[in-house]
């Protein structure tokens, strides 16, 4: 789902921007100033677009394109951009995620790995979180030799605030069967590094 296709909720976008006149002047801002009119209801339609992944199902998404397929080796999508809110903040997190999976016996189409991603990743998130919830519907629904799963993030509360270190990278990891031997986790990184 694109943004063309994405519909919000006027309620919610209502009371989100009811929120955020409040929010205005306690920052100093004044929320009848020209160029804020319409922050509060476009703050009301944005948080909705980067909260959607709460309202699909990922496990449904990798299912409406299952394949039989006797293919046992190593399937690898990587350089997934995604987007996602620190929870503890909601300022952007950001960066690439790399899925690999050894199908037994089913596979999925290639762009539901991504979609799935961005299910999970549109949700108020952490990042070490996100990587579980990736791995885990992926082994869930497709029930595979094993499944892994790297994210390489940036985030902003780290670089804007805080700490406020321009250039750190934060990399998290989780995987299942398979990728429990050192080899077979040695093989997925090379790719993704190559």
């Amino acid at each position: 789902m694109n943004l063309q296709d994405f519909h919000s909720n006027p309620e919610v976008s209502e009371a989100i921007a009811k929120a955020v006149e409040t929010v205005l002047p306690k920052i100093g801002e004044d929320p009848k100033r020209e160029g804020l009119v319409k922050t509060p209801h476009r703050v009301g339609e944005a948080l909705q677009y980067l909260c959607k992944g709460y309202n699909e199902d990922a496990e449904a998404i990798l299912r409406s394109a299952l394949f039989e397929e006797d293919y046992r080796q190593m399937v690898v999508v990587k350089d997934i951009d995604f987007y996602s809110l620190c929870e503890h903040h909601m300022l952007p997190f950001f960066g690439k995620v790399h899925v690999a999976y050894i199908p037994n016996g089913r596979i999925t189409g290639l762009s539901k790995i991504a979609r799935v991603v961005d299910v999970y990743a549109r949700r108020l998130q952490v990042q070490e979180r996100l990587t579980t919830q990736i791995k885990d519907c992926i082994q869930n629904t497709l029930n595979p030799l094993g499944v892994m799963v790297v994210i390489e993030a940036e985030h902003l509360c780290m670089q804007m605030r805080g700490v406020q270190k321009q250039h750190a990278m934060t990399v998290t990891s989780d995987f299942t069967g398979a990728f429990t031997r050192q080899e077979t986790r040695d093989e997925f990184l090379k790719l993704i590094k190559g």
